[in-house]
């Protein structure tokens, strides 16, 4: 017989079933509560609450595992790329030689934006955060497809054509915003070019000359963007879900995602690292002084892309990622004293008692920003390339409350606060 819970209120007992996930987490289960008791619960940025059961990924913060459908995150890294984990997280299976043709084809075949989108782009301002015009432009490419924006989930059979679309073109609307931003003519696509070298490509090229792919490069984003791939209930993925429940399409939905991303307690933590650098640098510091602040509490310094909210223990990511930044920063041999400063603070963090009791190694925003900042994507285009990673994620919860037979519109309840019954007073009355 399973466990039940029971909680007593106003002289009465109530029993709540429980439930116990795969990887045998518990949970108890409140969802008759206001019904059966008139209470509901409060649970302030939703740290204890389940919204869903979901079968895309799991992670142990504890045991330092993570997870996309049951497959550990250090086999996908080693093993797979960006292109196939996408499948991987939104489709359930690894695909067959013949369905990871079909799923590139569907991204070679849509990755060109409507040409009338490039007006769209002009009507930006120079100084336009590339997070605010991939949003809006998201949203904006929905509109040249009179099927999308009137697409019902299981009334239409082109989901697999959005989803490629959609994942084919973020990049494109990224690397147009990129430009845009610097007062460059857009790139176009090329069709001989896999995922992440068109990305650079559209990025970096010229008119006249095409961007050195250097394999290392290429491989070291396309692993930044297989690592952020899919991350559990996190801000933006709730987001997504709470968006989707509305019925609305996956390009809107996937819009509300990334500006959620967006902001600096989310996807922001990998720009943080490099303005922390930044700043160390600006001081004259090689290091040293922030890291004997940064043991003070008193000092107002804090570490940026050390520790994470959810990983008790090394983060996962960050041990594979670690990898691939010394390996970049080998074969590029850039001499940048924002890069000495980074190694000196690593060095520190795993070594020095204070950061090794408290379990603050570095995590995935730290070597992803590095990483960034050697291959020469500007600070203002991190998020941008956080939210182009987490986008099979998005994808694949957007999917999943879709197929939910019982799914319903997400509504929060709320304790309310604020006056009781209060009446209108005519303006002349007003004290």
């Amino acid at each position: 017989m399973s466990n039940q819970a029971k909680l007593e209120l106003d002289g009465k007992t109530y029993v709540l079933p429980t439930l116990t996930g795969s990887e045998n987490e518990k949970a108890v289960d409140i969802s008759a509560l206001r019904a059966n008791t008139g209470y509901i619960t409060i649970d302030d940025g939703y740290g204890n609450t389940g919204s869903c059961t979901s079968n895309i990924t799991f992670i142990d913060g504890d045991q330092g595992i993570l997870r996309y459908r049951g497959i550990p995150i250090e086999e996908l890294a080693e093993k797979s790329n960006f292109v196939e984990t996408a499948f991987l997280i939104i489709y359930g299976e690894l695909p067959t030689r013949a369905q990871l043709k079909w799923f590139s084809d569907l991204f070679t075949a849509n990755q060109y934006l409507h040409e009338d989108m490039t007006y769209h782009f002009q009507g930006f301002p120079s100084g336009a955060h590339p997070m605010a015009i991939l949003s809006a432009m998201i949203n904006a490419a929905s509109c040249y497809d009179e099927d999308l924006m009137h697409w019902q989930w299981g009334k239409n059979q082109q989901f697999d054509i959005y989803v490629a679309r959609l994942l084919s073109q973020v990049r494109t609307i990224a690397a147009y915003s990129y430009r845009k931003s610097k007062g460059l003519p857009p790139i176009y696509p090329k069709q001989s070019y896999k995922y992440t070298a068109n990305l650079l490509h559209m990025m970096f090229s010229n008119p006249y000359e095409d961007f050195e792919l250097k394999p290392e490069v290429v491989k070291a984003l396309d692993l930044i963007f297989l690592l952020h791939a899919d991350h559990e209930q996190n801000c933006s993925t709730s987001t997504v879900r709470m968006v989707a429940s509305s019925q609305a399409n996956l390009f809107a939905s996937c819009a509300a995602g990334v500006c959620a991303l967006w902001g600096p307690l989310h996807g922001g933590a990998n720009q943080a690292v490099i303005e922390m650098l930044q700043q160390i640098h600006k001081e004259g510091d090689d290091g040293s002084k922030f890291i004997t602040a940064a043991k003070d509490r008193n000092s107002g310094k804090k570490l940026m892309g050390f520790g994470h909210r959810v990983y008790k223990n090394y983060d996962p990511r960050a041990k594979i990622i670690k990898k691939a930044c010394d390996e970049v920063l080998l074969k590029l041999n850039i001499n940048d004293p924002l890069l000495d400063i980074a190694k000196r603070l690593e060095e520190a963090a795993l070594k020095d008692p204070y950061f090794v009791e408290r379990k603050l190694y570095p995590n995935v925003d730290f070597y992803s920003g590095i990483i960034m900042r050697a291959i020469g994507i500007p600070v203002e285009m991190f998020t941008v390339m956080f939210a182009i990673g987490r986008m099979p994620g998005w994808i694949a919860n957007y999917k999943e409350i879709m197929e939910e037979p019982k799914s319903r519109i997400y509504r929060p309840r709320q304790i309310y606060t604020g006056h009781t019954l209060n009446h209108y007073v005519p303006l002349e009355d007003r004290k």
